[in-house]
Order: structure tokens, then C-alpha cells, then sequence
């Protein structure tokens, strides 16, 4: 495979890990719109929040190090993906105090957003209960 091409699917995944990280953040929402989204929502909620509070590294991280390595690449300069999507994703300067309490936020958010969800279920299912008495 050419340079090129590890270097494409680099970007191809910092595009996908970007994506995954807004859909952990903001996926809630989604399911106050589309409650079966919750059963993908929620595991990916989980996973996010567990990787920000143990400190782990996603394992999108190192097979994109990988992946640039391969295409001949030393680190995150270049095109549109390296230049405006990295640093959403990897900033820097990020301390371990910070990373934990964004995955507090996340987490309490999530948590705020399923207590949305749960609540307008139990509204809907007593107003349909009430229809029929």
C-alpha cells in the first residue's frame, strides 16, 4: 500500500474517532429523538467515559500513530484533518485532573439526558394508561 493510502486512512479515522467522540458527548440527545438509538448510544457512552476516567488510550489512537507512521508521517502537521480536527481531539496540554472531569461531565450529562428519557416514557405511559381507564 502507498503512503498515500495510510495516510488517508489516518485522516479516515481521526474523521471516525472524532465522530465516535461527538456521538458519546451529544448521542443522548439523539435517543431523546430516536429512543432505540439508546442501545448503541449507551455502550459507546460507557466505553467514553471509562477511557476518560481510567486514563486508558482508545485503541483509535495508536493505530492512527500507526497508520501515519506507515504513511511516513512524524506527527500531526499537514492537511485539513491534521490541522482542525486533531486538536478537538488531542489537546494539548490536557491534564489528568482535566480528562477525568470531562468524562464527570460526559458522564453526568449522559446521565441527565437518560433521566429525560426515562421520565417522558413514564409520562407517555401514563397517559396512555389514563386513555384507557
Amino acid at each position: 500500500m502507498s503512503s498515500m493510502a495510510y495516510r488517508f486512512l489516518a485522516d479516515l479515522l481521526v474523521a471516525l474517532h472524532l465522530a465516535f467522540a461527538l456521538f458519546v458527548v451529544l448521542g443522548g440527545v439523539l435517543v431523546l429523538w430516536r429512543r432505540r438509538l439508546a442501545f448503541l448510544h449507551l455502550p459507546v457512552a460507557i466505553w467514553g467515559v471509562f477511557i476518560e476516567l481510567s486514563g486508558w488510550v482508545c485503541p483509535l489512537t495508536p493505530l492512527e500513530v500507526r497508520l501515519r507512521i506507515l504513511g511516513g508521517q512524524a506527527g500531526y502537521r499537514g492537511g485539513f484533518v491534521e490541522h482542525y480536527l486533531l486538536p478537538v481531539l488531542y489537546p494539548s496540554g490536557l491534564t489528568r485532573e482535566q480528562q477525568v472531569g470531562l468524562g464527570i461531565v460526559v458522564g453526568v450529562l449522559n446521565l441527565g439526558v437518560y433521566g429525560l428519557v426515562i421520565w417522558r416514557m413514564r409520562r407517555e405511559r401514563d397517559r396512555a394508561g389514563e386513555r384507557y381507564r
